[in-house]
């Protein structure tokens, strides 16, 4: 049998103690920046996990519902404050084959480093996916670590504890410098079991991105440092880039 792929096996509902900083607030505020920026009409929340960023776009009042491969984390989106918003809105399944029919969606959101799960012609079919959603003219937003930043402040160990959870992190690049791969140890303090998972993100240098954005029919069209609109650049926290349909 084949070893079941890291995105499988790593987004459980346990998953969210170790990015428990990223809360709703967070979220609401992302979303009223991404607005800003053209997000609006019918929207995908693209690996939406529990509907943090589904919420606040349906609180926007946005024609949004969410798309994720983890069923533990879909079905936490209503236990969230407003989560009633995503009711009949949220459908399981993967990134690579959109359920939905061609032209269909004004705008795609894939926030939190939710690209660049695959080999470079996955990401690339995840790519032709959204293109083939979205009207001539709509808009995608990726939401992607900058290289340049994590080649150069890679913390290689830390451990934490939160809320009875011991958190030990080691993080690795892989030979050739395109992946950042993680491996998380979740304990129990008081002894009760534990569990561990990897992560194997790929970077993406900006005209890396480009490219293969260009090669699925979407052109770029702006790149920040943050949900502030900070310009790009080797120090900026992430990537996160605003690219159109083209017809």
């Amino acid at each position: 049998m084949s070893e079941t792929p890291w995105f499988e096996a790593a987004f459980r509902a346990d998953y969210l103690a170790v990015y428990a900083h990223r809360d709703q607030a967070s979220a609401a505020g992302e979303v009223a920046f991404l607005v800003e920026q053209g997000l609006g009409g019918r929207v995908l929340d693209l690996c939406c996990g529990q509907g943090r960023h589904l919420i606040a776009m349906r609180e926007a009042g946005l024609d949004a519902h969410g798309l994720d491969l983890s069923q533990e984390l879909l079905v936490r989106a209503p236990r969230l404050a407003g989560g009633e918003s995503t009711s009949g809105r949220l459908v399981r399944g993967d990134q690579r084959a959109l359920p939905f029919a061609d032209a269909s969606h004004d705008a795609v959101a894939l926030l939190f480093s939710s690209f660049g799960y695959h080999d470079d012609a996955g990401d690339l079919c995840v790519l032709e996916e959204v293109r083939r959603i979205l009207r001539p003219g709509g808009l995608v937003f990726l939401d992607l670590m900058n290289p340049a930043r994590i080649r150069a402040s890679l913390v290689p160990h830390s451990q934490r504890e939160r809320k009875g959870l011991l958190l030990e992190e080691t993080r690795t690049l892989s030979p050739d410098g395109r992946r950042v791969r993680k491996r998380v140890v979740m304990r129990r303090v008081d002894g009760g079991g534990e569990r561990s998972w990897h992560e194997d993100v790929r970077l993406y240098e900006p005209g890396e991105l480009d490219a293969a954005l260009a090669s699925a029919g979407l052109t770029p069209t702006a790149r920040f440092a943050d949900f502030q609109g900070a310009p790009f650049g080797a120090s900026a926290e992430r990537q996160l880039v605003r690219a159109e349909a083209r017809a």
